[in-house]
């Protein structure tokens, strides 16, 4: 498998032969550098014949412009790298990590640029929730700051917007900031949905931290069971995504 490249605001990772394409979006801070953070698990999910793009971010409170930057970046990779004439072109699934899952379900084009969606520790919390010090802060200054959408007008727009029926929530039984259960029953509301929940073992940093450990404290951080996780997990993602959303075409 070749090694990461960057593309514009993308990290890139092209295995032999692919059978598909994974958009990811990570979370918190942890985005930034998804090649590092996120790089154990995107690299199982690329030996199983699937090609990466990773979004490079800094979250900011301005989430849908955010959505739409991150969509914007990953027609142009698909634009860029378009299949020959006669060529199948690849599916697309989109893959979120806490706050990149409420990016993905925000794309303007309500998920129709995809086959599916996995959303890994689906995070919708408030600005004041997520950031401790600014609920303390924000009334001293005399400012309400807010997300937006704030988390009700984010279901909301799920709920009207959001067309892909087949999603695969992802939750860890150690995980006080995930969400995924209000999510999912809004998108079971929806006609003709075929969401599911999985809980699996972990916590809300499961996704990232062993590829980040490993990168900042080398090989001998490595930490057995962290590694078992990120094994499962990525096996858990592959084998949904080839039940059947692997082959549909996109809307």
């Amino acid at each position: 498998m070749s090694r990461w490249r960057q593309q514009g605001s993308l990290w890139c990772l092209e295995p032999p032969d692919p059978s598909g394409v994974i958009e990811f979006i990570g979370g918190s801070y942890l985005a930034a550098t998804p090649q590092i953070s996120y790089r154990r698990l995107l690299e199982s999910l690329g030996r199983l014949g699937l090609t990466m793009r990773a979004w490079s971010y800094v979250p900011g409170f301005d989430h849908q412009a955010q959505a739409t930057e991150a969509w914007r970046a990953f027609r142009s990779a698909r634009a860029g790298q378009g299949a020959p004439a006669g060529d199948p072109v690849l599916p697309v699934l989109r893959l979120g990590h806490s706050l990149g899952c409420k990016l993905h379900l925000l794309a303007p084009d309500g998920g129709r640029g995809s086959n599916a969606l996995v959303a890994m520790s689906f995070n919708n919390f408030s600005a004041d929730r997520s950031i401790p010090l600014l609920a303390d802060l924000a009334p001293r200054l005399g400012v309400r700051t807010e997300f937006s959408p704030s988390p009700q007008e984010t279901l909301r727009l799920v709920s009207q917007l959001y067309g892909v029926p087949r999603n695969l929530l992802i939750r860890f039984g150690r995980d006080p900031l995930d969400q995924s259960p209000p999510l999912l029953a809004v998108l079971q509301q929806r006609p003709g949905d075929a969401s599911s929940l999985v809980q699996l073992g972990g916590d809300h940093l499961t996704p990232a931290s062993a590829g980040l450990r490993q990168n900042l404290l080398g090989t001998w951080a490595d930490d057995p069971l962290r590694q078992r996780q990120i094994d499962r997990l990525a096996a858990t993602i592959d084998s949904w995504w080839r039940q059947d959303g692997g082959r549909a075409e996109r809307g």
